[in-house]
């Protein structure tokens, strides 16, 4: 049989660990304002995918009308009008490409111009020394040529090219982007946004997995 062990013995008794010191009395709260909790530097936007581009479409629209700038929206394919939901200006590329055009046109008929009628002129069967319609040809291939190179390197330089990495890339489903998801991305630089407001939003309007991605 167990011995029979009394209540009160069994009880343990209750000691502060510091030995006979007094319980330190309850914190109260600080009086006055409180420390304003700051955001994180390092997020550089608030992600989320739909799953049609009706739906991305709207999003678009919904962050355009509520004064947001600094989005964008990332697609398997294109989505025709998707610009004018975005709010997005014109390109500035087609007056890079006129420049670079201007330069070949102007170039080559002063290269012509300079070698054949004043650095080194010639009398070829009694014509002038600048005769421009042997060159035509010269004047259309230099033309397109500084075009398509003023092309080239100005969406080089407008999409901040060469770039490894970007931040959207840490999104866990964002290789969906390329398959049947429609992403968006808010950054965190937009006067507008706002964590809770923004994820808010973004969440009513039906956008999946919202991530803060890191910069």
């Amino acid at each position: 049989m167990q011995p029979d062990i009394k209540r009160d013995e069994a009880r343990r008794s209750k000691t502060p660990i510091n030995g006979s010191a007094p319980p330190a009395a309850p914190l109260e709260p600080a009086k006055g304002k409180g420390r304003e909790v700051e955001p994180l530097t390092d997020v550089h936007a608030l992600m989320g995918w739909f799953e049609t581009p009706a739906e991305l479409f709207k999003a678009c629209e919904t962050l355009r009308d509520a004064g947001y700038q600094r989005f964008d929206a990332h697609t398997p394919f294109a989505v025709h009008g998707l610009e004018l939901a975005m709010g997005l200006r014109p390109s500035r590329l087609p007056w890079i490409v006129l420049g670079g055009g201007l330069f070949g046109l102007f170039g080559s008929v002063l290269l012509a111009w300079y070698t054949q009628a004043v650095d080194y002129p010639q009398n070829i069967s009694g014509k002038e020394a600048f005769s421009f319609q042997a060159y035509v040809p010269v004047f259309f291939e230099l033309t397109v040529l500084c075009a398509a190179f003023a092309c080239f390197f100005g969406m080089w330089l407008m999409n901040r090219l060469p770039r490894f990495s970007h931040p959207a890339h840490t999104h866990p489903s964002f290789h969906r982007a390329t398959d049947d998801a429609f992403f968006i991305s808010v950054e965190a630089a937009d006067p507008r946004f706002d964590r809770a407001a923004t994820k808010k939003m973004l969440a009513a309007l039906g956008a999946r997995e919202l991530v803060e991605v890191a910069s």
